[in-house]
């Protein structure tokens, strides 16, 4: 009997491995969302006679979404290879602690267990 030549994945279960799905490089695709609300707020908390022009706004939202995929795939990447279908909150912490350098890592994940803290309390 003949072997097929299809090749398994890294995810068990029958999941896709993230590699393996296309991906497009134009910041306008409808999966990336907009941040320059939230940037002009904190801009304003931090600075209130400051103002931010929609250029820098534009190269802030890249730097948000390129950041946000970045984690969200090694964290898919440490998911399949601990075997897993569950995306945990140790997985996206170990991604931000080997994606970020040194302290700003620390100060990532302290900030992002406190906004959970805050949110399970609400």
């Amino acid at each position: 009997m003949a072997r097929s030549n299809t090749k398994k994945n890294k995810c068990s279960r029958g999941h896709r491995s993230p590699v393996s799905k296309k991906r497009s490089h134009s910041s306008t695709d409808f999966g990336h969302r907009n941040y320059s609300l939230y940037v002009n707020r904190v801009l304003k908390e931090v600075v209130p006679q400051r103002g931010i022009s929609s250029r820098t706004l534009d190269i802030m939202n890249t730097l948000i979404n390129d950041i946000f995929e970045r984690i969200s795939m090694e964290a898919c990447s440490l998911m399949c290879f601990r075997n897993r279908c569950t995306l945990t909150p140790e997985d996206i912490q170990k991604a931000v602690y080997l994606l970020l350098p040194g302290k700003l890592a620390k100060y990532a994940v302290a900030f992002g267990n406190e906004a959970v803290q805050r949110y399970i309390r609400s």
